[in-house]
């Protein structure tokens, strides 16, 4: 009888065990072969995916399918939806106290911050598509206000993440196609400055070359010869116009998957304080938590941990997806036009997670290192009642592997200036074990003045 009961038990823990997209692995499979009908219906016919408590995944994963299938307003209705569904998680301070519930993946999943701000990004693109302008501008602005927003509740631990400077980029090219050249300067300045100060330290990005250009050339369009040339001294290059008869096309290289996640079992060895606490420090990452038996933590807490000695906490971390594709360009009029990489979504996701890492470890330590204590109190009772605590602790404390898996990898971009007239250009994309791929992209009738927009997505 007792084999019994063990064997069920592990059945019982072993089937919770596979991570998020272990149990979605076929809507993942259509997404990279590319199957996005099909994707539709596998998204649609997974019950789980619909649950109350995975409905932001599912509209985010939904606002992504009908992006690729090309239905801008059904793709927008999504995204709107996943906004609306985390903006109310955001105001409901229950959520954040749901923290403290047993299994994570039992609640309502709660986005990171970076895939808060990637709905507007998407939101933008579709606007873009759409040739709405002012749509578009409302999303890239709502970029930074989300940041804001979310950093404003980590006054002690902000994520390294606080400013987006795709979001001003994306906002510098939107008022530049809008011929709104003054606030197109501004905006590429923006982002120009957070690139050197925020990406290139914590991301390892600098800023793009060609908004380097674009910030010289509204500079030199508005008359600002100061400007003009502090930049050009900042950059080491002089402006050289282009000739854009026909316009010019801005082109989008969204490239890759994200990271996924999966779960990661950290130890924690306690080192006694005397009678004022205790110290938990893990040697690998060098992290150490104090906590102060006079600070909140009370003789039943000094109790349970007189027998703990090392702590296993779980949490979440990503694994890589590598690319496919490295290098990308656009061939058009004899020229090659090569993608610069703007935004480094993978980099941004590894660094966000750490910092919450650092943020909620404190949190749940003590509480786990607690439940822990228990278990081994209850095992010097009981034989059965301590093997019954265990497995109450061991399906309780699960890392929560869900996370938006159909984002990509970076997001690259370019800018042709076009000759009247314009009809196709090319792009190609390579990668050390990929098959160089080569495509042909028919163009709207280029227009004097006008900005056109592509948007190239690569698995």
């Amino acid at each position: 009888m007792r084999r019994m009961i063990v064997l069920g038990v592990f059945c019982l823990l072993f089937s919770g065990c596979a991570t998020w997209y272990q149990r979605s692995v076929a809507f993942q499979q259509a997404v990279g072969n590319g199957e996005f009908e099909q994707a539709e219906k596998l998204l649609k016919r997974d019950k789980k995916q619909s649950r109350k408590k995975n409905q932001i995944l599912y509209y985010l994963n939904l606002g992504y399918v009908y992006f690729m299938l090309g239905n801008q307003e059904a793709s927008n209705a999504a995204f709107e939806t996943a906004e609306r569904l985390t903006e109310e998680q955001r105001r409901n301070v229950l959520t954040e106290a749901a923290v403290l519930l047993s299994n994570p993946e039992a609640r309502a999943y709660k986005p990171e911050d970076f895939e808060v701000v990637m709905i507007n990004v998407y939101k933008a693109l579709n606007y873009l598509q759409m040739d709405n302008m002012e749509d578009a501008l409302v999303e890239a602005r709502k970029m930074n206000i989300r940041l804001q927003q979310l950093n404003d509740k980590y006054p002690d631990h902000k994520n390294r993440y606080q400013r987006d400077a795709f979001a001003h980029l994306l906002m510098g090219v939107i008022y530049d196609a809008s011929g709104d050249a003054n606030n197109a300067f501004i905006a590429y300045r923006n982002a120009y400055e957070v690139y050197q100060n925020d990406y290139a330290k914590n991301f390892g990005l600098s800023a793009p070359e060609q908004l380097k250009k674009d910030l010289l050339r509204t500079a030199y369009t508005l008359g600002f010869r100061d400007e003009l040339r502090y930049y050009e001294k900042e950059f080491g290059m002089e402006y050289q116009p282009d000739r854009e008869e026909g316009g010019a096309l801005v082109a989008f290289w969204l490239n890759g998957f994200g990271p996924v996640k999966n779960e990661w079992g950290l130890a924690f060895t306690k080192i006694d304080k005397g009678a004022g606490g205790v110290v938990f420090h893990n040697q690998e990452l060098g992290l150490a938590f104090p906590f102060f038996w006079d600070n909140g933590h009370g003789d039943d807490d000094r109790n349970a941990l007189a027998d703990v000695n090392v702590v296993r906490v779980v949490f979440p971390r990503y694994v890589e997806r590598p690319l496919a594709y490295t290098q990308g360009s656009l061939q058009y009029n004899g020229a090659s036009y090569p993608f610069e990489e703007a935004e480094d979504i993978n980099q941004i996701a590894f660094k966000t997670l750490r910092d919450r890492m650092v943020r909620e470890l404190s949190n749940s330590l003590l509480r786990v290192a607690v439940k822990q204590g228990i278990k081994q109190a209850a095992s010097k009772q009981n034989e059965w009642l301590g093997f019954a605590v265990g497995i109450a602790n061991a399906l309780t404390e699960k890392a929560d592997t869900r996370n938006w898996q159909t984002l990509p990898y970076m997001i690259s971009y370019t800018r042709v200036p076009l000759g009247e007239g314009a009809s196709s250009l090319g792009l190609r994309f390579s990668g050390e074990h990929a098959v160089p791929l080569s495509r042909q992209v028919n163009l709207p009738s280029a227009l004097p003045g006008k900005t056109h927009f592509l948007i190239y997505t690569t698995m």
